[in-house]
């Protein structure tokens, strides 16, 4: 089973300034113009928090979104210098935060750390995209099912409000590198993270899941072809809008 619509999920990483906006732009007004392909998708920009508030407010569209990068696992305020709840993220208008990002669990984050932050940012009503995937190692060892597994079992609660989760298998060693996995093996991932999502969770609901990694305008279409991929969190290529564009029309081509 597939879900509904197809997610592009754009996240900039450590990228953009006001200027940036121009961008965005673009694309709402490829969306407003190209309403065949958008009327089947989600668009959603994570940017740094410094451009959360200043793009939400420029840009009222129906069919973009603004999300994090992050948050604090402290649901609201405390002495956590640098740190950004999810409170603080709910107010300036971000709908969506990324947690687990492989280099946000690079810098220290635990499933433990990562489960807390998951509960802190459903608190707030904001939608999680839930970052899993495995390391080169531990994908040579062939532990890839088994990291996602525990990653899935040790960071989610059946407790939870699903239908604000959205997971993205994020291939750690594809990540920024140009090198993306094999469509069979991209396939038969995501088949296992929705099937272990649901006896895990013991829950009937069919999970959304993207995939991240490498995802460019040349290989969206190798992509396309899994149907059960629920669309795409994607890196650099967001940062620029020809290409963000072009992804989403050769997606659907």
């Amino acid at each position: 089973m597939t879900n509904k619509f197809k997610y592009f999920i754009g996240n900039w990483k450590m990228f953009g300034n006001l200027a940036s906006l121009n961008s965005i732009k673009q694309v709402h007004n490829f969306c407003l113009k190209f309403k065949k392909y958008t009327s089947k998708s989600k668009i959603i920009y994570c940017v740094p928090y410094t451009l959360i508030y200043f793009f939400s407010q420029k840009l009222k569209s129906k069919f973009i979104s603004f999300g994090a990068q992050n948050c604090h696992f402290v649901e609201t305020f405390g002495p956590y210098t640098g740190s950004v709840s999810a409170s603080m993220l709910k107010k300036v208008g971000a709908k969506y935060v990324i947690i687990g990002h492989s280099e946000n669990r690079f810098e220290g984050d635990t499933n433990k750390l990562i489960k807390q932050k998951i509960e802190s940012a459903l608190k707030q009503n904001l939608n999680v995209i839930f970052c899993v995937g495995e390391t080169l190692k531990e994908k040579n060892k062939g532990k890839t099912f088994k990291v996602i597994k525990n990653q899935i079992k040790s960071s989610l609660s059946k407790k939870y409000n699903f239908n604000k989760i959205i997971l993205a298998y994020e291939p750690v060693w594809a990540i920024g590198t140009g090198k993306i996995p094999k469509i069979q093996t991209v396939k038969k991932t995501i088949i296992f993270i929705k099937n272990q999502f649901q006896k895990i969770l013991k829950v009937k609901k069919t999970p959304v899941v993207l995939y991240g990694g490498s995802v460019n305008n040349s290989n969206i279409r190798m992509f396309s072809s899994i149907s059960e991929i629920d669309g795409f969190l994607i890196g650099g290529a967001s940062q620029s809008s020809k290409k963000f564009i072009d992804i989403i029309k050769n997606y659907y081509k």
